[in-house]
């Protein structure tokens, strides 16, 4: 079973590194990728913690862009880390003056809130916020934080800072990871196929076709597209731990994902670190 989509407490996770590998393991993943937003902090904890059990982890990264002024995220695969990580902290460093902005937004609007100290690699994010309205009182779950205040459209929303969906897929290329667009159809910036087609022409080379929130039909589209465009497909359950989480019912394995998707993924990444290499020579 294969899991490529999962966040830990380096993100909007609940889970430790740690913890997310035992509860893969206990629910019968083999292969798991952390693709925590915008940080690659959680990868040596959940390492090592799965050497002593039959389970492989495939580094990873969510990147977070706009496309059409609204949220997009990129799924990278096996990345340099070496490489990636100025741009990423960049991002962390854009995520907390973002967290701060929308805290403002909520003291303005009567809700004041404080935000949890965020250890060094840690990105944060609206689930966070979420978590300390909660905690604070002024709603019951996070989901109501999100629909109250929080969403796209919600009054204490504030846009991620202008990093153009495009970029990203070239950024991440350059760095040796395979970019995939993650869960197309949240999107709401605009026509899905035309955005997969401006994306395509900077070089994404897959699509998270698997995804708790696509429809069967969409995941049937989806898969057209990926077969029209030689695009690879892959999936996960986007889990972020139990807990007070937005993400709860996207249970752990629950797409029962089959671990052949992983050969061609890994496939992309020797050939673009190959020609990394050629590059760099």
């Amino acid at each position: 079973m294969l899991e490529l989509h999962c966040h830990t407490t380096y993100s909007d996770g609940t889970l430790t590194p740690a913890a997310l590998v035992q509860a893969a393991v206990e629910s019968g993943v083999r292969a798991l990728a952390i693709t925590d937003h915008d940080t690659l902090a959680g990868w040596d904890e959940a390492i090592a913690a799965a050497r002593p059990h039959n389970i492989e982890i495939i580094p990873g990264v969510e990147l977070s862009t706009v496309w059409g002024d609204r949220s997009l995220h990129l799924l990278g695969f096996y990345p340099n880390p070496a490489q990636l990580t100025p741009l990423l902290q960049d991002h962390i460093a854009g995520r907390q003056r973002r967290a701060q902005q929308m805290r403002d937004k909520l003291a303005a609007l009567g809700y004041a809130v404080t935000l949890p100290e965020l250890g060094e690699g840690m990105a944060a994010g609206r689930l966070h916020l979420a978590s300390a309205l909660v905690k604070a009182g002024y709603v019951q779950t996070a989901q109501e934080a999100f629909e109250r205040f929080l969403g796209d459209d919600g009054p204490a929303y504030v846009q991620y800072d202008k990093f153009l969906a495009t970029d990203g897929v070239r950024r991440l290329r350059e760095c040796g990871a395979v970019p995939v667009w993650a869960h197309p159809f949240l999107f709401r910036g605009g026509p899905i196929e035309a955005t997969l087609t401006q994306l395509i022409h900077a070089g994404l080379m897959g699509v998270e076709v698997y995804h708790p929130s696509h429809t069967p039909n969409q995941v049937q589209q989806l898969e057209a597209w990926c077969d029209r465009h030689a695009l690879l497909k892959t999936g996960g359950s986007d889990y972020h731990g139990p807990g007070e989480s937005l993400e709860q019912p996207h249970r752990l394995n629950r797409l029962h994902l089959p671990l052949h998707l992983l050969t061609p993924l890994q496939q992309a990444a020797r050939c673009l670190a190959g020609g990394t290499r050629q590059q760099g020579s």
